[in-house]
This record gives C-alpha cells, sequence and structure tokens, in this order.
C-alpha cells in the first residue's frame, strides 16, 4: 500500500515536472527561437564578408577577430551578427551582419574598433576582406 501511495505520488510529481517542462518550451518558442526574424524589416543591409589568413597567421587573426563579437552585438545599430570559421580550412572566416540601412553599416565601419581591426589585416589576412552587399528579402504580407 505505501509503495502504490509511493509510486502514485511520483507518477504525480513526475506528470507536474513534465507539465512545467511543455509549458517553459512554449514559453520559449514563443519569445525564443525564430521570432527575432520579425525585428528585422525587408530591405535591411546584410553584409557577408570572409577573410583568410595569411599561412602561419591564423591564431593571431582570430585572436583579434574574436573581440568583435562582443563589440559588434553591443552596437545598438547592429541586428545581427556572426563570427563564422572553416572547419576545414582554420583562419578562413566569414562573417554575417545585418543593419537597419547602409547609413548604419557606414557608421559601424567608421568605429575605432573596426578601423584598428583593418588596419592589422595587411600583416594577417591575404588579400583584404571580400565584401558582398546584400538585402535582406521577407516574404510578401497578405
Amino acid at each position: 500500500m505505501i509503495t502504490a501511495l509511493r509510486l502514485q505520488t511520483s507518477a504525480l510529481l513526475l506528470g507536474t515536472l513534465l507539465a512545467g517542462a511543455v509549458f517553459q518550451t512554449d514559453a520559449r518558442a514563443q519569445e525564443g527561437p525564430g521570432q527575432g526574424y520579425a525585428k528585422i524589416a525587408s530591405g535591411a543591409y546584410s553584409i557577408v564578408a570572409e577573410v583568410r589568413a595569411k599561412p602561419g597567421k591564423e591564431a593571431e587573426l582570430r585572436a583579434i577577430t574574436l573581440p568583435l563579437i562582443d563589440l559588434v552585438r553591443g552596437d545598438p545599430a547592429n541586428l545581427v551578427y556572426f563570427l563564422q570559421e572553416s572547419r576545414e580550412t582554420p583562419g578562413h572566416f566569414i562573417f554575417y551582419e545585418i543593419f537597419a540601412n547602409e547609413a548604419d553599416f557606414e557608421a559601424h565601419n567608421a568605429m575605432p574598433y573596426v578601423r584598428e581591426w583593418f588596419a592589422k589585416l595587411p600583416e594577417l589576412a591575404e588579400g583584404g576582406v571580400k565584401v558582398m552587399r546584400m538585402q535582406i528579402l521577407t516574404p510578401a504580407s497578405d
């Protein structure tokens, strides 16, 4: 009898925990992944950029580039910023950035920390930075 009561109590607690987990998951889905896309307007100014380290300079280029993540993401004009590095070719970096407009992007490029980063590239990177200036497309509203 006591064992059955313990099993029922355990099942009730487990059910409550699972229901709480489902509720939290639903709440996160409403506020979390995918919800940020609505904040980015069609026509927003995006950048896909590429830089490759000179042979033997991969670690140095990575070291000066990693701090950009927090700096750029801390810029109120920046909407999205990702820094990626090739798994197959260390030192090959791809940047993905979104700003509301070109003026915000140009203001970002004028920031001292960005200018300092660019100034170090001739000794660390092959051929500088290749930049593709893009625009965000979104489906037409109903």
